[in-house]
């Protein structure tokens, strides 16, 4: 019985690693093209590798279980057998008392299965009783097997069952991603630099209607310039050698991948907020103030359409995307009207007259459209503004006016640097320029105290 159990808990882990692969592939082309979200079908994907594994999670939890029970019947046994030896007895095989007078219900080579049982007894329509029948009588028959001193704490016994560490399965750090740095702009970072800098027009020049023989009009323009820093993200991690060595895994691309999934967050956090360069900090942006004791979503309404059309109005080119928090989006979905019924439903269901369109279900990204713009979520935003210190803020912009420069992002392995201790050091950086200033009315941001922290 405890070799089937083993090899039913191989194979769970085998169809554990074969989904883990469906996710790691859905990753990996999704980073090979520097995309922050799936495709369709990778997304598609993603979902049904994860359900699976959630699945097969809670199998292998119960097939542990009943492995764990098996060892220990064993090694109480073997323990029993050598005492016996020593007094001159009979081994346990030879002088066992059984429950009854029948062989164990669940055992090798046996006609019943365990897990077929567990199956059938909670089957729809009541389960099978004879089943339910057997899965009692083999919980009496382990009460007894179980009657003994030793056990699996440490001391009695539990030395002999060690716990099993899944290190290929390590779990990451959460971290949310740079939507918003993805929407930008993107160049390449020009080498040799410190400083982007554009000329910029301040004042133009004019035209005005004309008598015959009359003076033409003129008017001098003026000009100035935008300049953006060139700035360094960077990180680092140093670790023993010996860990380097002896760990099953490759343990610097743990490390490399945690540190370039934490600059990925950095830079999209510079650029929102960074002062006096971040998209929430550019001087002359568009600020649209939404104060309400009560906020309602129906009442931050019309904030967002005053401040689009600021954006229209100033820049004469229209804002192409919304980006909020999860929660300012989550406000939003769980809103009703006086019927009830949401505000935002799926656009699958074909709404009309909604008040936005729910398109995906996503932490961060694209997840609807709110007055004809895509909706992005970013959990970069910041929810700790405003003086109680709990508002989060709405930005629509016309993200093609707001540059981005990077240069490529580089890494080093310094095995010299920490040779003493023999410790390794791990390096990533890069160079990258943001200039949100060039046209600062393509930025709104809808602040206020209707944006504190929502209840539901």
């Amino acid at each position: 019985m405890l070799e089937e159990i083993r090899r039913l808990i191989r194979e769970a882990l085998d169809r554990r690693a074969g989904e883990q692969a469906r996710i790691d592939d859905a990753v990996a082309a999704a980073d090979a093209e520097n995309r922050s979200e799936f495709t369709d079908d990778e997304q598609t994907a993603f979902n049904e590798a994860r359900a699976a594994i959630t699945a097969i999670d809670a199998e292998l939890e119960e097939m542990r279980a009943r492995e764990a029970e098996l060892v220990e019947i064993a090694e109480r046994r073997q323990a029993a057998d050598g005492i016996a030896a020593e007094l001159g007895e009979q081994p346990s095989e030879q002088r066992r008392v059984v429950v009854t007078d029948e062989p164990l219900t669940y055992r090798r080579g046996g006609e019943h299965s365990y897990f077929r049982d567990l199956a059938r007894a909670n089957a729809p329509g009541g389960g099978d009783q004879s089943a339910r029948d057997r899965l009692s009588r083999h919980a009496r028959e382990v009460e007894v097997e179980q009657r003994a001193d030793m056990n699996r704490t440490d001391g009695t016994g539990g030395e002999f069952v060690p716990p099993l560490w899944l290190i290929d399965q390590y779990v990451n750090l959460a971290r949310a991603g740079r939507v918003t740095a993805d929407l930008c702009q993107r160049m390449p970072l020009p080498a040799g630099t410190d400083s982007i800098n554009l000329p910029k027009v301040a004042t133009g020049t004019a035209a005005a209607e004309q008598a015959d023989g009359g003076s033409v009009q003129k008017t001098d323009m003026t000009t100035t310039s935008v300049s953006a820093p060139v700035t360094t993200m960077a990180g680092q991690q140093v670790f023993s050698m010996q860990l380097l060595d002896q760990s099953p895994i490759n343990f610097d691309q743990v490390v490399f991948g945690d540190l370039l999934a934490d600059m990925a967050t950095k830079v999209d956090t510079y650029v929102l907020t960074k002062a006096s360069i971040g998209i929430l900090n550019v001087s002359g942006i568009v600020a649209v103030s939404y104060t309400d004791a009560s906020p309602t979503v129906p009442e931050l309404y019309p904030k967002l359409a005053d401040a689009k059309q600021q954006v229209e109005t100033n820049r004469f080119l229209p804002a192409q995307a919304w980006v909020m928090h999860p929660r300012r989006w989550a406000w939003h979905l769980a809103a009703l009207d006086s019927t009830n019924r949401p505000l935002v439903v799926p656009t699958v269901q074909g709404p009309q007259n909604a008040f936005a369109g729910m398109t995906d279900v996503r932490a961060e990204g694209s997840v609807g459209t709110l007055q004809g713009l895509p909706v992005y979520l970013d959990p970069n935003i910041p929810t700790n503004l405003g003086a109680g210190t709990n508002e989060d803020r709405i930005i629509g912009a016309r993200f093609d006016d707001l540059y981005l420069f990077e240069g490529a992002v580089r890494t080093r392995v310094l095995f010299e640097t920490d040779a003493d201790t023999l410790e390794v050091r791990l390096q990533v950086w890069e160079y990258l320029a943001f200039l949100g200033s060039r046209y600062p009315k393509s930025i709104a941001v809808v602040s206020g105290t209707g944006l504190i922290t929502p209840t539901f």
